[in-house]
């Protein structure tokens, strides 16, 4: 079997340089594209974009938040308090609370904002930001890294659910292929004796072109060719959960094929024995399309 891999995931990872620490964090849940969100402390946004490719070298999809804290140990760090700022967002804040009646948040909130408070770092050569910024990037591959695996370790808990729920489908098909083998005559014997009966009331039908439309009813209730189908997209999963890579949107269509042919076969049945047999089928469906969801 592949390795699959699910979209739903955390990773942590920390690092260090000279006197700084770092911190990168990054989780996934199920998308239907790739969708990065990063948070960055002020000053670092220029490594956005690079952090941004890194990780979609490695992913397909998923919406992923990363965040990046760092602790600066650099004797001569200080931090600078923004008042021009300060006092122009206390002013707005104070504003907004009369005008929607609620209470002005308080220095506190407001010392968080972006730009409020700034911590000034000693001067780096440019050799030194060089060696920070790889240490930095080394740290982030090795989050990277992490989420992959924890994806890979959900990935093979959904790989082994679908396994099985796949094994049942093929269980109930083979039930559904011996009441298919049997389903056309034993219609066509029901409909000829509810037509005797007709001829038997009824004296003026023509007995030729009832016989035809019986033909044509008893054609349009065989179900083997739903049944042929269902068993070759049991085939193509089965072929799916064997191939690396990135499966889910072609998982999640198959899923929906083999609805189409779930709900043929419901339709069609002509004895409550298929019926049921169609109808297991459906809730074993949508249990595979709530496992799909969440494969990369």
């Amino acid at each position: 079997m592949s390795t699959l891999s699910s979209m739903t995931g955390f990773a942590r990872a920390e690092g260090e340089w000279m006197t700084d620490r770092f911190v990168w964090e990054v989780r996934s849940v199920n998308a239907r594209g790739l969708d990065i969100r990063c948070r960055l402390p002020a000053g670092y946004e220029t490594m956005e974009s690079d952090v941004r490719a890194r990780i979609s070298a490695k992913l397909i999809r998923g919406s992923v938040n990363l965040t990046f804290s760092i602790v600066s140990g650099a004797a001569g760090s200080s931090v600078v308090l923004n008042r021009a700022a300060l006092d122009a967002l206390m002013a707005s804040a104070k504003e907004a609370a009369k005008d929607y009646g609620v209470e002005a948040p308080g220095l506190d909130a407001l010392l968080s904002a972006r730009g409020v408070v700034e911590v000034s770092e000693p001067a780096l050569s440019d050799e030194d930001r060089e060696a920070r910024a790889k240490a930095m990037m080394t740290t982030l591959d090795a989050a990277i890294a992490s989420l992959i695996a924890a994806r890979q370790q959900e990935g093979a808990h959904l790989a082994a659910l679908l396994a099985g729920q796949i094994d049942r489908m093929e269980s109930l098909l083979e039930g559904a292929r011996a009441s298919a083998e049997t389903q056309p005559e034993a219609l066509r014997e029901r409909l000829h004796r509810q037509v005797s009966d007709l001829m038997e009331a009824s004296k003026g039908l023509d007995e030729t072109r009832l016989t035809q439309e019986l033909a044509l009813l008893a054609t349009k209730a065989d179900v083997r060719e739903e049944v042929d189908r269902l068993a070759a997209h049991i085939a193509a999963a089965r072929d799916l959960l064997a191939t690396d890579g990135a499966i889910g949107r072609k998982f999640d269509f198959l899923t929906q094929e083999f609805g189409r042919e779930a709900n043929t076969l419901c339709s069609k049945a002509a004895d409550i024995a298929l019926t049921r047999i169609g109808l297991d089928m459906k809730a074993v469906i949508d249990q595979i399309r709530e496992q799909v969801q969440n494969v990369e």
